[in-house]
């Protein structure tokens, strides 16, 4: 494949859950006059389509704030420097196929779900909100993930009545603390951390940056160029061991939520984590969720 092709051209999107707002190609003109600070992010590639640099941060996040303000109707959405800048396509077909899981439910409103490791972005909750009037939970381990995740949720007078942020004081504790007594949750989700290490996480944003730009990374910007907190990106054992933990102390808050679900990024977790679940007697399903050529799913567990 020519490297040109790597650095420009924009990923299919007509695999995305069928109600996702994204399955065509970005209308730039249309997203300009909603956010004209996108504009000078915005080039015509050798192909004649309009894109912009997705290995650029500040490009990505623009455009993050644009499709945000356009299709969601949420203005002054912001994230700190270094914290993670969610793809607004990806994440809101997470959010498509929960709502096909929750089909059966939908007599039961509103539905309520608990995110797992909101971030600073508080992405989940404000599309969940948006897209299907959800009452969201969010939670992080980071105060200034907190902090930030708040601000977003207080940008309408909707987010504000139907997301609440909520600060998990114990690392080691995933859903205590946080599920308070006499509340029922429809499904938690989350994005766990994937990499074991540091180190693991910088190599696998070299591989990604080397797919999006033709320049070599440079490592030394490597910190300051893209977007993650160490908690974002990586904890001891990676996402098997975050995930099998998740499953364990699920057991606790059987008879408090619905569906259990999570992202899992390597496929060659999943039979481990089969084997976990069964062992405790969980019924349990697997999502398989696409994006052009890139797959990914999520685990979806009940007792």
């Amino acid at each position: 494949m020519h490297e040109d092709k790597k650095q420009f051209s924009i990923p299919n999107k007509r695999t995305l859950h069928p109600n996702n707002r994204h399955n065509q190609l970005y209308d730039f003109e249309v997203l300009i006059n909603a956010n004209p600070e996108l504009e000078p992010f915005v080039f015509t590639n050798e192909y004649g389509t309009r894109t912009i640099h997705f290995s650029s941060p500040e490009a990505v996040l623009q455009l993050n704030k644009t499709l945000l303000k356009q299709y969601y109707q949420v203005d002054d959405w912001s994230i700190p420097e270094h914290y993670l800048c969610p793809p607004i396509p990806g994440r809101a077909n997470y959010i498509h196929y929960l709502a096909d899981l929750l089909a059966d439910e939908k007599g039961a409103m509103p539905i309520t779900g608990l995110d797992i490791g909101v971030g600073a972005n508080c992405i989940y909750p404000i599309l969940g909100a948006q897209i299907y009037n959800w009452k969201m939970v969010g939670t992080d381990i980071d105060e200034q993930a907190i902090t930030s995740a708040r601000k977003n949720a207080r940008t309408s007078d909707k987010l504000k009545k139907h997301i609440d942020i909520r600060h998990q004081k114990n690392n080691a504790n995933i859903f205590e603390g946080i599920i308070l007594e006499n509340e029922y949750y429809h499904f938690t989700m989350c994005n766990p951390p994937f990499h074991v290490s540091e180190n693991e996480a910088s190599k696998g944003t070299l591989r990604k940056l080397k797919n999006l730009q033709k320049e070599k990374p440079n490592k030394k910007e490597l910190v300051l160029n893209f977007g993650g907190q160490a908690n974002e990106l990586w904890c001891n054992g990676g996402e098997a061991l975050f995930i099998k933990r998740m499953i364990k102390q699920s057991v606790a808050f059987k008879t408090q939520v619905s569906w259990f679900t999570t992202l899992v990024s390597k496929s060659d977790h999943l039979k481990n984590i089969y084997k976990q679940l069964n062992k405790l007697n969980a019924i349990h399903n697997t999502i398989t969720m696409s994006q052009g050529k890139k797959q990914s799913r999520f685990v979806a567990w009940k007792f």
